[in-house]
């Protein structure tokens, strides 16, 4: 999943994966970037977990977003279709630059 936010929002999306680390082991926060990287358009943060873990982690993250988008996507190996075609948004859809993935 990745948590998209800019300046206004930086702490709140921090705290919000802060928080999806403590409560989700084995979840794994990655960098807070403040810059768009790879296909994402806005400043982001991702949270990696496993299949087993999105029946709590998704509702989760519906509930606590708190106007916060989320852009969740599975890792299959076939990057543009995970991007494309499997992913799942919860507030605004933003553009990605899929571009990157070729074809």
């Amino acid at each position: 999943a990745h948590i998209y936010f800019d300046a206004s929002t930086l702490e709140q999306a921090r705290s919000l994966c802060e928080e999806a680390a403590r409560l989700f082991p084995p979840l794994v926060m990655g960098r807070v970037h403040q810059r768009p990287v790879g296909p994402h358009p806005d400043w982001s943060c991702q949270l990696a977990f496993g299949a087993d873990q999105v029946g709590e982690v998704l509702p989760w993250l519906a509930m606590n977003r708190n106007g916060l988008v989320v852009f969740m996507h599975p890792l299959s190996g076939d990057e543009l279709a995970d991007h494309r075609d499997h992913a799942i948004w919860m507030g605004a859809v933003r553009p990605l630059d899929l571009s990157i993935f070729g074809r």
